[in-house]
């Protein structure tokens, strides 16, 4: 009797140490089956699968807004946006060397019209964002993205700051060309994405950019024609 109560005891002690045993042998296998986090550089920040920055496969980091250094996934729309306005942002910079550097009435009111016509996108671009509670640009965000198509050099903007006169005028025809062409390859990127400009301000936006911008290509190269046409002196 008394060798049968000592092994009851036993078993009173065991079943709770297996039942421990077993729960932490699940928890172990739950925390394994758990896909790990990414490995997150400088100034970025994770969002968990689902949230409200989760936009799927194909979405690039991009810097937010307020200089935060904090990192959000975009979708094409919104990724666009970013980058016409960094793209946009470098054609005010142009802009604003031609006070001071031309005299010439039908060169200046071409710059006028770039001017206009890109403040007032660069006003509608950042009114979609921030309707949309979209990540907004920072200031200057232009010279963190020379990569994008038609995006001038520092070297490039520091010539054209440099010259003056009818040099000015040719070398600031020839860059702008460039600048605007490259904004039509960013249209037709946007536009050859899958899922992309289905908003109808985002497809307006970029068919209005398009037209814009190759009307003022066609003008531009006239009067560089013009200008290679005219008698030296």
């Amino acid at each position: 009797m008394n060798h049968l109560l000592k092994r009851f005891r036993a078993l009173a002690v065991l079943v709770p140490v297996v039942h421990l045993a077993a729960a932490c042998q699940a928890s172990t296998r739950a925390d394994v089956a758990q896909p790990a986090p990414v490995a997150m550089g400088a100034g970025e920040h994770q969002h968990a699968p689902g949230g409200a920055h989760d936009v799927g496969a194909g979405a690039v980091p991009v810097a937010s807004a307020g200089g935060s250094g904090m990192m959000h996934q975009m979708d094409p729309d919104t990724r666009f946006m970013h980058h016409m306005i960094a793209h946009h942002g470098q054609a005010l910079v142009m802009t604003k060397l031609v006070p001071q550097r031309s005299n010439t009435p039908g060169f200046r009111l071409l710059s006028e019209r770039i001017d206009i016509s890109q403040q007032d996108e660069l006003a509608l671009m950042r009114r979609w964002l921030q309707q949309r509670g979209k990540p907004m640009p920072m200031d200057g965000d232009h010279m963190m993205h020379m990569s994008m198509p038609g995006m001038l050099t520092e070297a490039q903007l520091a010539s054209l700051a440099a010259a003056r006169g009818a040099e000015f005028e040719r070398l600031f025809l020839d860059l702008m060309i460039r600048h605007h062409e490259g904004a039509l390859t960013m249209v037709r990127e946007l536009l050859g994405s899958q899922g992309a400009a289905q908003d109808s301000e985002v497809y307006r936006l970029a068919s209005d950019i398009d037209a814009d911008q190759r009307a003022e290509i066609a003008r531009m190269r006239s009067m560089l024609n013009a200008m290679a046409a005219r008698p030296p002196g």
